[in-house]
C-alpha cells in the first residue's frame, strides 16, 4: 500500500481539499486527489453526475459540462498543487490570472468521469504556469496552459 493514499487510493480526500480551497458547492469541482508530487504534478478526479445545477439550463436535452467549468476544475487542481508546492502563502490567495492554449476535444456528460492531470511548467515568485489535461476513459477532453497568481 503507498504511504501517501488512504488504502483506497485517495491521496487527498474531500474534506482536506475544502480545508485547502475556498470553493464550496456547487463551485467545489474536485471530487478527489489521487496522485500528488508536490511541485510537479498533481491527479484529480471529477464525478459527473445529472445532480449538477448547471445541467439544468445548459442544453436541456442533450446536457453537457460547460466548458469554462471545465477550465475551473483543471485551475482548481492546479491550485491544490501550487498550494501545496509553496511552504506558506501568508495569509494569500491564489488566483487564475490566465488561460493560453485552450482547446475542447469532446463533450463531458453526465456519467463520465474526468480525471483532472496538471503538471508546474514555470514558477517565478509568486506565479506559477501550470499545463492542465482532462480526460475521460484515456481520452482527452480538454486541455489549456494555466497561470497562477499567489496574491
Amino acid at each position: 500500500m503507498d504511504p501517501r493514499t488512504d488504502g483506497n487510493g485517495i491521496v487527498v480526500g474531500i474534506d482536506e481539499i475544502m480545508k485547502i480551497l475556498p470553493h464550496r458547492y456547487p463551485f467545489l469541482l474536485v471530487d478527489r486527489i489521487v496522485e500528488l508530487e508536490a511541485g510537479k504534478r498533481i491527479v484529480g478526479i471529477k464525478n459527473v453526475t445529472i445532480n449538477e445545477p448547471f445541467f439544468q439550463g445548459h442544453l436541456p436535452g442533450n446536457p453537457i459540462m460547460p466548458g469554462v467549468l471545465l477550465i475551473e476544475a483543471l485551475a482548481q487542481i492546479g491550485a491544490i498543487l501550487v498550494l501545496k508546492t509553496v511552504a506558506e502563502v501568508n495569509g494569500g490567495f491564489i488566483y487564475l490570472a490566465g488561460a493560453d492554449h485552450v482547446r475542447f476535444r469532446r463533450p463531458v456528460v453526465p456519467g463520465d468521469q474526468a480525471r483532472l492531470e496538471a503538471v508546474i511548467m514555470k514558477k517565478r515568485r509568486q506565479a506559477f504556469k501550470v499545463k492542465a489535461r482532462g480526460f475521460v476513459d484515456d481520452e482527452m477532453v480538454v486541455e489549456a496552459d494555466l497561470l497562477a497568481m499567489i496574491k
